[in-house]
């Protein structure tokens, strides 16, 4: 791992305190609905954050659209499904809602996806804000502004839970390059997970919870580890997130 990427990781450590590491547990045993709710997201915006915590906390994958300042890909598509230019929105094909505000979307996405109302931890509160936007803060302009692209033919599909440091700055540069994306998300299921896929808190084999996500995900590639890409257009397939933005940058930005 570079210099330079080891300060941007431990940059997302501090994003991910700021925020008080919501998001970063999912619920082991959840059905995903037909279709993917989308979400017209902007990464570093604090409102944005608030929802994608609360979609980890329900492991529910969503698809995500972004608009940065200056961007301009998916903004006419947010202004026909919703009638303004105002992130975040989301779009549930699965029952016909579309919303802004991000409490109202929380509340939403809970009591759709839960049957229950958001709990505290993350229901929309003055802490609760203030905290995302000191997080917001400590990334600058990473994610807020637009930089040129080629549109991808089909979207990619990333793995990734909202707190993961490794995994915030491709999202990152996702948003930036406006590219479509599927978001797995794929949040800790038992305190055995906590800490890195390399050396977690608990010793020896790591085993994921079973008949849980991860457990489906380690099944699937031979171990969970965060962030993972999947580029249908190329066929690629990656772990590490260094090498995910390099590749990202190669292949998408102009």
């Amino acid at each position: 791992m570079s210099f330079a990427h080891q300060l941007n990781i431990l940059s997302s450590v501090l994003t991910s305190t700021a925020a008080g590491w919501r998001g970063g547990a999912g619920r082991a045993f959840f059905k995903q609905p037909e279709h993917r709710p989308v979400l017209f997201d902007i990464e570093n915006c604090p409102y944005c954050r608030m929802v994608r915590e609360a979609a980890t906390a329900l492991h529910l994958d969503l698809d995500i659209r972004q608009r940065t300042k200056n961007g301009t890909r998916f903004r006419a598509q947010a202004i026909e499904i919703g009638g303004k230019l105002q992130f975040p929105l989301l779009q549930d094909p699965n029952t016909g809602t579309v919303l802004y505000e991000s409490g109202a979307i929380i509340d939403y996405l809970f009591r759709a996806y839960a049957n229950r109302p958001a709990p505290a931890a993350y229901k929309k509160s003055p802490l609760h804000t203030a905290s995302s936007i000191l997080a917001s803060a400590t990334r600058a302009t990473a994610g807020l502004r637009v930089k040129p692209s080629r549109a991808p033919k089909q979207p990619l599909a990333l793995w990734s839970f909202e707190t993961s440091p490794y995994s915030r700055p491709v999202r990152e540069l996702l948003c930036e390059l406006e590219i479509p994306y599927s978001l797995h998300n794929l949040g800790k299921e038992h305190w055995t997970e906590i800490g890195p896929a390399v050396q977690r808190l608990k010793p020896g084999p790591y085993v994921p919870k079973a008949g849980g996500k991860r457990e489906q995900f380690m099944q699937k590639h031979g171990r969970v580890q965060l962030p993972f890409l999947q580029d249908p257009n190329t066929g690629t397939e990656l772990f590490e997130s260094e090498a995910i933005l390099s590749y990202l940058k190669a292949n998408y930005a102009i």
